[in-house]
């Protein structure tokens, strides 16, 4: 077997640091969609009609993902100016607290708080954990550690379905808790990247600022690209899988097609399709080309689950199964992003710009919402797709590769 500084493939792979970033990321997404999952039993159970619901959960919603998009700003930032460490800790403890707040929480006011609070947490977990393990690992296996890390993580939304469907919505937000207090622990034996102590005491170099994302830009066009890369993952999962009952409708059929479900089945194709990124990034020695294949693929899908006919809720879960794999490029998007830019900005940018694209739900759900009364679900899903892919498949072809870039590099104002 090949080795690489000493060490064969495998124990790289599987040394303390990616086993743990996964573990990690596991509970990070297992709490990332646990409120979707529990959404309606938690608010029936605290006494709200049908249409109170859907305005509440909405809004509880809407305060979760503006926890992740402050979390990853100072998250990031932190990552950079105290280390990845810092940030894997102090993440994990804020949504671990959370999450056993939430199991008791008897008022909406509270849960809304609670959840805010626990997307400040999510927000750092990923790309703390991406930027660690590229720094840890050969550039020749970079790739197949972040594929790893997400892979694994991303069964995490597959334990929260089966939680919620074997016990009470409180019980699973505890679960969440436990797991993560359990991965505190597993985390004291994990060291801080040899790459970010070389800077750490210099005080000369600036670290961990945000705002030179948009003060030079060279390095806005590709925070920008960065960020584009991302967009269909996001379109696949906000608007193709969480309102798969709608286009159920739309297509006539008649059966229940639980979203829930769909967001379960887009999942397993994730994790699956994370793993093969990182394998054909290594076989194609290029991210890009691995990431186009992927998002290609992933277009192909979406035509056919809006217009291809589907006639029942089995071809529904397979097409969210086959999605799910095509945008599996997820940690490969994030290596790219972590890769892009030097040890003084990586955490920074690996932090931030996933949770940018998550953020960008917002602006999809509301631009389908507002076209869905004059050109119909189908129609309006497609429109926004078209400007998703648009824009990813523009931002892969124009960003630079970094397959074996050397990230030993700081960024220089």
């Amino acid at each position: 077997m090949e080795k690489i500084g000493g060490k064969s493939v495998w124990q790289h792979l599987f040394s303390t640091v990616v086993i743990v970033a996964a573990l990690g990321y596991f509970v990070d997404i297992y709490d990332l969609l646990l409120f979707g999952i529990v959404r309606i039993p938690s608010l029936i159970e605290l006494g709200l009609d049908e249409t109170a619901q859907s305005v509440e959960g909405a809004s509880i919603l809407n305060w979760q993902m503006s926890g992740l998009l402050l979390g990853g700003i100072l998250w990031g930032i932190l990552g950079d100016k105290k280390g990845r460490l810092s940030v894997l800790f102090g993440s994990i403890i804020t949504y671990s607290i959370a999450n056993f707040a939430c199991g008791f929480v008897q008022d909406i006011t509270l849960y809304k708080v609670l959840r805010f609070v626990a997307g400040v947490g999510l927000a750092g977990e990923l790309g703390a954990g991406i930027t660690l393990v590229s720094e840890s690992l050969p550039k020749k296996l970079r790739g197949i550690g972040a594929s790893v890390v997400a892979g694994v993580g991303l069964l995490g939304a597959v334990a929260a379905y089966f939680t919620v469907e074997l016990f009470s919505w409180r019980y699973a937000y505890f679960t969440g808790g436990g797991l993560g207090i359990l991965l505190l622990l597993l985390r004291i034996g994990v060291f801080e990247s040899g790459m970010y102590t070389q800077i750490a005491e210099r005080e000369q170099v600036r670290k961990g600022s945000f705002k030179s994302f948009f003060t030079n830009t060279r390095r806005l066009k590709l925070y920008a690209r960065c960020i584009g890369i991302g967009l269909p993952t996001w379109y696949v999962i906000g608007i193709l899988a969480t309102f798969s009952n709608e286009f159920a409708k739309a297509l006539g059929i008649t059966e229940e097609v639980k979203p829930g479900l769909s967001v379960m089945w887009c999942y397993i194709g994730l994790a699956t399709g994370d793993l093969l990124s990182g394998v054909l990034s290594y076989l194609l020695c290029s991210r890009k080309k691995a990431v186009m294949i992927l998002m290609l693929f992933t277009l192909l899908g979406s035509i056919i689950y809006l217009y291809g006919g589907l006639a029942n809720p089995t071809g529904i879960y397979l097409m969210c199964l086959w999605l799910g794999f095509g945008i599996g490029y997820w940690a490969m998007f994030v290596t790219i992003g972590a890769e892009q830019f030097g040890t003084n900005l990586r955490a920074t940018a690996a932090t931030t710009i996933p949770n940018m694209v998550r953020g960008t739900v917002v602006l999809m759900t509301t631009l389908y919402a507002a076209l869905k009364p004059d050109i119909l679900a189908l129609n309006a899903a497609a429109v926004v797709g078209v400007i998703c892919f648009s824009i990813g498949i523009y931002s892969v072809l124009t960003i630079p590769e970094t397959h074996d870039r050397e990230l030993n590099f700081i960024e220089q104002d």
